[in-house]
Order: structure tokens, then sequence, then C-alpha cells
């Protein structure tokens, strides 16, 4: 649900010790991982080859940093157990600060962990000293597990544990690496820097467009959990996490239930809490401060000076006394068709963008287990006398057809490196084509003609 700092290692794995090794993982340190310079993963594609053959070097490096983040394991001496309650492999992922932070009158953590029944990294919220009262508290658990919405966390389960040596409870979430909150992302101070000759410690105010986008994400989680009967008592900026662009999910939700467990309580008393939490959430990053409300007077004077009359509107409804008319369908409503179209033509045109790199790499596959056939096949030694792998005959083309692809030279001796003409070469070989090309052997004493559905039968036949 966060994302790992610089204070993580990377370990080598034997998987060949233990069919458990699929999920149960070493965390013996080998060497100290340095950050990857995503920007030289590869080398960039020549110019004359169009980009749309490979995924964009921003998703790239964005997934790479992801992989990186649900791949590393905290340094040795944070006391952690081996396992807990089918999860194992526990990485702390929130940094260790002098002053931390309660959720409600208890202090928490966060780590992640490995599931041993599917081998997926969940988020584990710990509550620290808590002795569960009711087990009927369990209940709102099982409920918002059977909640999904694309702006809410999903919550997987929760249960009690001594394991660190206290009376504590965890509640597991689906795990998003390399993500952050809005309070990270949007209202934290940056440490100062220079501007025009001085220190600054300025930020700038978030786009009307960006906190629209957060508004209805959030307006349409609340309503979902609203009908369900429930109340998300989450809505705050250091629970809602920023996974993408202008992408947020909102976290933690579930453990108020069973923390302030009462069968006695009205949800509709807790929903109208919730609009309120929204209202004060929409200050906070409307002025950067999260005690933006003690200040009423001159965070709506600040309000009124960057954003339109819309959004101030909507934070004094949402901030007003709750009523039986005052609903997040209302809330909705004020929001706008407008917005709600824009965003959700946003939406299609991302869906279409990721569909468009991914179509990209599509092909890439089979080019690669087409690669894999010639690395069987070719310079086999051990096999000189068996028919079927030795470099004679039938076999010889393959030789002679890999050295036309990946290695020709120009009229100086130079390696020609032509990505376009390698991968012109493999898919017409992958399609059999009837095109004619010359092979000639490295002593440039025998030359061949033969045509792509020649070297595919080739193939074909020696690798069975």
């Amino acid at each position: 649900m966060f994302s790992l700092g610089s204070h993580l290692l990377q370990v080598d794995y034997d998987d060949h010790t233990s069919p458990m090794n699929n999920f149960y993982q070493s965390q013996q340190a080998t060497f100290v991982r340095q950050p990857l310079d995503y920007h030289l993963y590869s080398h960039p594609t020549p110019d004359a080859f169009p980009s749309t053959h490979f995924v964009s070097d921003t998703i790239r490096e964005e997934l790479h940093r992801r992989s990186e983040a649900s791949q590393l394991v905290p340094l040795p001496g944070h006391s952690l157990p081996d396992e807990l309650q089918g999860y194992h492999s526990l990485a702390l992922l929130e940094p260790s600060v002098t002053e931390r932070r309660k959720f409600f009158s208890w202090y928490s953590t966060v780590y992640r962990a490995t599931s041993s029944n599917d081998g997926i990294s969940y988020a584990l919220r710990r509550i620290e000293n808590f002795r569960l009262m009711h087990q009927a508290a369990f209940g709102a658990i099982e409920t918002w597990s059977r909640i999904e919405h694309p702006s809410i966390v999903r919550v997987r389960e929760a249960f009690t544990t001594r394991a660190f040596n206290d009376n504590s409870l965890v509640v597991a979430y689906e795990y998003y690496p390399d993500a952050q909150t809005l309070f990270e992302m949007h209202i934290k101070q940056r440490p100062p820097v220079f501007q025009h000759g001085r220190l600054s410690t300025f930020s700038a105010a978030l786009p009307e467009a960006t906190l629209w986008s957060y508004i209805i994400q959030i307006a349409s989680a609340i309503k979902v959990v609203h009908e369900a009967g429930l109340a998300v008592r989450m809505v705050d900026a250091t629970k809602i996490m920023v996974t993408g662009k202008n992408r947020i999910h909102i976290g933690s939700c579930g453990i108020a239930d069973v923390l302030m467990y009462d069968p006695r309580q009205d949800s509709a008393i807790a929903q109208q809490e919730d609009l309120a939490m929204f209202g004060r959430l929409v200050f906070a990053l409307c002025c950067n401060n999260l005690a933006a409300m003690n200040t009423l007077p001159k965070a709506l004077d600040m309000i009124g000076r960057q954003y339109s009359a819309d959004v101030k509107a909507l934070a004094l409804y949402l901030i007003s006394k709750p009523g039986p008319h005052k609903s997040i369908t209302q809330v909705i409503d004020m929001i706008g068709t407008n917005r709600l179209l824009h965003e959700m033509d946003d939406m299609h045109s991302s869906v279409n963008r990721l569909e468009a790199e991914f179509m990209s790499e599509l092909e890439n596959g089979r080019l690669v287990r087409l690669l894999c056939k010639f690395g069987f096949i070719n310079e086999r030694p051990v096999f000189a006398r068996e028919p079927r792998w030795s470099e004679t005959g039938d076999r010889y083309i393959i030789k002679l057809f890999r050295d036309y692809v990946f290695h020709q030279v120009d009229e100086n001796g130079n390696p020609v490196i032509n990505l376009s003409h390698v991968l012109a070469c493999l898919n017409k070989l992958d399609a059999g084509t009837d095109e004619r090309i010359m092979l000639i052997s490295r002593d440039e004493q025998s030359c061949l003609v033969v045509s792509y559905k020649d070297v595919k039968a080739c193939i074909d036949v020696a690798f069975g």
C-alpha cells in the first residue's frame, strides 16, 4: 500500500532447494541493492524504427519501479516474525520516524507480506496492543471483503495475533507497490529549494482538474459504501493512496468498524461524518494544509482566489450541519453531469492508450519463442554426429540464416545493427513466406538461395 524506502535490500533466492520456494524465500541479504537507472534499462529504439513496436519508456519505467518495490525485503534487525497467519516475508513499508502517528487511540504499522496460499503480496496494517472484546466485530470485515470498487483498496481478511509479543489486530489489504498517500503527494512540506537566488518552500496549488478527478473518485467510492450500509470512516489524506496518474484508492477501510465496534451505533451518523471528513479533505487539498479548517475564513479566501465557485460551494456543503437531505447523492448532483462525463471520457482515453501500449508488445512473446528455438538448435558441438542437431544439411541452412539475420557486416567490415531488419526477417520466418533470400557462408565459399518457407521447414524438422 505504500512505497518502500531506500532502507531495503534485494536478495538472491535459490529456487532449487525446495518446491516450497515458490512462496517461501530466503531473507539472507547478499548485496546492497542500488536504485535502477530506469532510463538506461534498454537502448533507445532506432529513429527509423516506429516506436509503436514497444511500450513507451514512461510506462516501462513506472512498471519496473513497481516491480522493484514489490520484490525488496528489509534490512535485518526489525525483529519481524517469520510467519504470520499464513503470511511470510514481512517487510516494513513505513519508514521509521521519531513521532509515530496514531490510528485513533492505537499505534499502527504497515507491512508488506506474501501469502502462503497464492504467493501474492498483500499489505498488512497492524494495530498494536488491541484486545478484541467482541468476535462479532469481524462481521464488518466480511462485508467489506465483498465490496469491489476501483477507488477502494479491497479488504482481504482480518485476524488477531500475538506474533509481535502483544495483542495485535491485523487487517490484510490489496497491495499497491510504489504508491503514495495524498498527504505525501500534495500536502507534505517539501525541503526548501533555491529559487531566484533564495531558499523557497513554496508548493504549487493542486490543479482544479485533478482536484475534481479526486472528488469524483472519492464520491463514487463513498456512494458504493453507503449503499452497502457501511461508512468509510477513512476519508483522510493520510489513508488515501495515489497509485498512478490521478488514480486514487481509499485505504485502511474496515479497521474503524472493528476498533470502534458498537452494535447499537446508527450507520447514518457515521455516513454523515464521512461527508464531513470529505469536506475537510477538500479544504486540505485546496490549501495544502491538513489544519486548513482551523482558520476557515482564511481557507475560504484561498479557495475563492485559486478555484472556481463550484469547488467552494461543494466544500461548504460537505462541512455543513448533518441533515436528512444531506447525502452523497446530493454531492454527486453538485459535481455535475459535465464533470462526470469528462471524467468518464478521460478514463476511456486512458484505457485506449494502455491497450495501444499493450498491442505494441503483443507479438514480442512469439518472436522470443522463435529466438529460443535458434538458441537450442545452433552451436551444439556435443551433438555433432547426431543428424537432427549437427550443423550439416538442413541445419546448415539454419546457421546461415542466423548469420544473415544477426551477423551482417557493411563494406568496411563493421557489424550492421538494424533492429528493423531483424524483426522483419523473424516475422517473415514465422509466417513462412515464399520470399527468397541469399545465404552466404562466412568464408564466402557457399551460396544458397532459399525462401523463408524453406528455412521454417528446416527449423521445424530440427526442433521436432
